[in-house]
């Protein structure tokens, strides 16, 4: 499986070092070029635009994980996302989003022909070893 990942703090970087452990290949984006060339070492695709994210990704439907505080980060990634993306991708929240932003989120991308999922993520720091919990939101067909 092949993901991109935005947001490389503590959990984000712990997911992405599990998800590597797992043979999976992640494109990675942080705002901070510092976290971005950290998961790079343990072999993530390193990128420092979203522009180049996207280029990166080579499977279809391209997939987004957003790891992102809830709120208007979020929001403002998505909205970054939205003209990136081709119909039928999916743009995924691991953020613990309230769930009428949720719905609000999936209409938009709707709109334009895109796909979202969220999926409230616990586990913290101690994900990385022990795994994650994941409560998913969204159509089933893109699940």
């Amino acid at each position: 499986m092949e993901l991109g990942f935005i947001g490389l703090g503590r959990m984000g970087a712990n997911m992405v070092e599990r998800l590597l452990r797992g043979g999976h290949r992640v494109v990675a984006y942080n705002r901070s070029p510092d976290k971005t060339r950290e998961v790079a070492e343990h072999g993530a695709v390193a990128t420092f635009s979203l522009e180049d994210l996207v280029e990166n990704l080579h499977e279809s439907p391209q997939a987004v994980w957003i790891m992102v505080p809830a709120g208007d980060p979020t929001t403002q990634q998505i909205q970054r996302l939205i003209p990136l993306l081709n119909e039928g991708d999916i743009i995924i929240d691991g953020g613990n989003s309230n769930f009428r932003d949720s719905i609000a989120r999936a209409r938009l991308l709707e709109e334009h022909n895109l796909n979202f999922m969220d999926v409230g993520t616990s586990g913290g720091i101690w994900g990385l070893e022990n795994g994650y919990c994941m409560m998913m939101g969204g159509k089933r067909e893109t699940f």
